[in-house]
């Protein structure tokens, strides 16, 4: 091919018309071995049960390449089954058009276009089959062409080598750098291939996109709508005044269609004015009895107005202790707590809070999400042990005062997102409240944070809300991305820990 100017490269469905082709290239390409080409009732059969499936290359007009599939179930598939298993001779009655995997059953390149990378296209293209068919991945037996020459290494020692790049396989290499994995070895899987010992390997490659099928109406979304509250801190006459402001809030960002609410720590601290002349540790604990009631009255809105709301955090007393807790309220009106793990040095000190032992991940309509409030986003072990329960959205509710405290829960958070590869939201409070103790002036800076990949803000900024001003921030994040930044990221840092150096683990207590 180095002497001919290629003038058009195009990828089409199989059909009959192409067999006496098929069958040249497909002897040319096993080196002429007896019966290795399909046949003609083959290829009818094949088209007819799945056409999209069956694809050519040709390269101006002449077949360069091709490959075949199966859908098959892959829980009917037996962990040591063989080629002749699957394709189950002239019928291919495997093929399930309800199955769950793409089973490739040949896949080749004539000779002569070898070094064009069209094999990439071949694979690219059953991936795309797989996204567009909702199927959890592909998988197909990988043969082993150069394992004949190292039958003193075991398969797994062998395929061991071949990752390591101490010995070349040209289909396993190839395989591998196409994001394929092996998932385990077949012995007797092709009868007759001596150059793999009749060994084989099962490759998979994992669809991160697929979504399994449900039964329930709804379904889990791809794209997320954010709502932050910026909250102005203000002096209140009753619960009802504040709750009143909560629900304009809560109004606001639903009317954009927003999937969460997000309230700041501490948000309803306003209303500890009337026990301003008290003992600090005992204003709190009386704040900490409207911390039942507000819930109940945000699990209410949250429903009313098709939202979940984080609930930023309250002062709530159990056991006769202080912690600082929040909750989350689904819109479908369940609700989660949730601790402050981390208290401040001023928060033990003043007020006698407790350190809080719950740490969970939530399932919500929206992906699955973390809850950290304010310093406890400075601890990163909190934060992995929730990606690694695969949290897609981290919410940090905070207050500070100074500049400087609130750049630390910033530039934390933003570590958040890239080592844990998920979007992280924070929402503070701005303003003062001159007659309650210990509540200094707020400064806040409401924001969304992304990983800083290709498909995201360069700088990791979604969105941010105006410097110490009250206003909503709303804001969508598409969690397909992250799906995508795990497998095909610049840099994988979740994938890429050194597990067998180091360990994020609990402490059960």
């Amino acid at each position: 091919m180095e002497d001919h100017k290629i003038e058009n490269i195009e990828l089409q469905f199989l059909t009959v018309d192409d067999f006496e082709e098929l069958k040249s290239a497909t002897l040319e390409s096993y080196g002429g071995v007896l019966d290795s080409f399909w046949k003609k009732d083959h290829i009818e059969r094949l088209t007819t049960i799945f056409p999209k499936g069956q694809v050519v290359i040709k390269i101006d007009g002449v077949l360069a390449g091709c490959a075949l599939s199966l859908i098959v179930d892959f829980d009917k598939i037996d962990d040591q089954h063989t080629y002749a298993d699957i394709i189950k001779g002239d019928k291919f009655n495997n093929h399930d058009n309800n199955g769950d995997v793409l089973y490739g059953i040949d896949v080749f390149i004539k000779p002569e276009f070898r070094g064009l990378r069209l094999g990439r296209r071949l694979y690219d293209y059953r991936k795309e089959i797989c996204e567009t068919l909702n199927l959890k991945g592909i998988i197909f037996g990988g043969r082993m062409p150069n394992y004949h020459k190292h039958k003193d290494l075991t398969p797994k020692e062998y395929i061991e080598k071949v990752k390591r790049k101490e010995i070349h396989d040209p289909v396993l290499n190839f395989q591998i750098s196409n994001d394929f994995h092996p998932v385990r070895v077949l012995k007797g899987y092709l009868e007759g291939d001596t150059a793999s010992d009749e060994y084989a390997v099962l490759m998979e490659w994992d669809n991160i996109y697929y979504t399994k099928k449900s039964k329930r109406a709804s379904a889990i979304k791809t794209v997320v709508r954010l709502g932050l509250i910026q909250w102005q801190m203000r002096t209140y006459n009753s619960l009802d005044e504040l709750m009143q402001q909560v629900e304009y809030f809560v109004d606001s960002v639903a009317a954009y269609r927003s999937d969460f609410a997000l309230f700041p720590e501490f948000f309803n601290a306003p209303l500890m004015a009337k026990y301003n002349h008290m003992y600090e540790p005992d204003a709190i604990r009386e704040l900490a009895k409207y911390t039942a009631v507000i819930v109940e009255k945000m699990q209410q809105l949250s429903i009313s107005y098709n939202i979940n709301i984080i609930t930023g955090s309250m002062p709530e007393v159990i056991d006769n202790k202080l912690y600082n807790v929040g909750y989350l309220c689904r819109r479908d009106g369940s609700l989660e707590r949730y601790e402050k793990i981390h208290v401040t040095p001023d928060e033990a000190k003043v007020w006698g809070m407790q350190r809080g032992h719950k740490l969970q991940t939530f399932e919500t309509d929206a992906g699955k999400i973390g809850i950290l409030i304010c310093y406890d986003s400075e601890f990163p072990e909190l934060s992995r042990l929730l990606a690694d329960e695969g949290m897609d959205i981290l919410f940090i509710p905070f207050l500070t005062d100074t500049q400087n405290g609130y750049s630390r829960v910033r530039l934390c958070a933003q570590a958040r997102a890239i080592e844990n590869e998920c979007y992280v939201a924070i929402a503070g409070s701005v303003g003062n409240l001159p007659n309650v103790n210990n509540m200094d002036i707020q400064y806040a800076q409401s924001a969304v944070f992304t990983p800083c990949d290709f498909s995201f803000p360069s700088n990791g900024i979604k969105a941010e809300a105006t410097t110490n001003t009250e206003m909503i921030l709303v804001a969508d994040v598409d969690l397909s991305l992250l799906r995508e930044l795990h497998s095909f990221g610049a840099v994988k840092n979740l994938k890429d820990r050194r597990k067998d150096v180091y360990d994020v683990i609990r402490v059960n207590k």
